[in-house]
């Protein structure tokens, strides 16, 4: 059976993702199924830049084909930030918390209690044998200075799909039919159906 690999380190994404890829006839790993992979270096412009950049990346380093995205956050009133440097907004070691406090007082600055917003992702495929594939989804919200949902990760909890509910009070099943990950996926999904038979 193909082995394809996750480039994430993100169990939360991983999660979703193995949901979302389930009915492929294909056995996923993840990055935590190998000792002492280094990182990407993801120095890409756009998330589609540093999609392909993990994918071939970590192509290389596993042996195996890869699937690797690239998403985030664009805020509106802060002119599309924190953008590609979504997981490292506030820093290259920072994690959620540090990243959703540097959202919040980014906001602060400018006296913004919410803003339109949408989430990004670019998904690519990189075979052993050269072969790429690249898929992009993309949802759009409002960024809120007030948290609500413990579910989800990253800015989940600050992203608002209507006026009352948030990315993060919602089960991940709904979320792979309406995310920008799961719009990316189930356009991936059919490309790769074709070719894993």
């Amino acid at each position: 059976m193909k082995k394809i690999v996750l480039a994430s380190k993100n169990l939360d994404k991983v999660k979703e993702m193995r949901l979302a890829l389930k009915d492929l006839p294909v056995e996923i790993l993840s990055l935590a199924d190998f000792a002492k992979i280094p990182d990407a270096i993801e120095d890409g412009a756009t998330f589609e830049e540093n999609a392909i950049i993990k994918a071939k990346f970590f192509c290389k380093q596993t042996g195996l084909a890869c699937l690797a995205d690239d998403s985030g956050l664009e805020v509106d009133a802060l002119g599309g930030l924190p953008g590609v440097h979504s997981a490292r907004f506030a820093g290259y070691h920072a994690d959620d918390n540090t990243n959703n406090q540097k959202l919040l007082d980014e906001m602060k600055k400018i006296c913004a209690a919410e803003s339109n917003a949408d989430y990004r992702c670019a998904l690519a495929f990189v075979d052993t044998d050269g072969t790429q594939i690249l898929t992009q989804g993309k949802i759009e919200g409002k960024i809120k200075t007030v948290a609500k949902g413990s579910g989800g990760f990253g800015y989940d909890p600050y992203f608002y799909l209507d006026e009352s509910r948030t990315m993060a009070e919602i089960s991940v099943a709904e979320k792979n039919k309406i995310s920008h990950r799961g719009a990316a996926l189930r356009e991936m999904i059919l490309k790769l159906k074709g070719r894993f038979r």
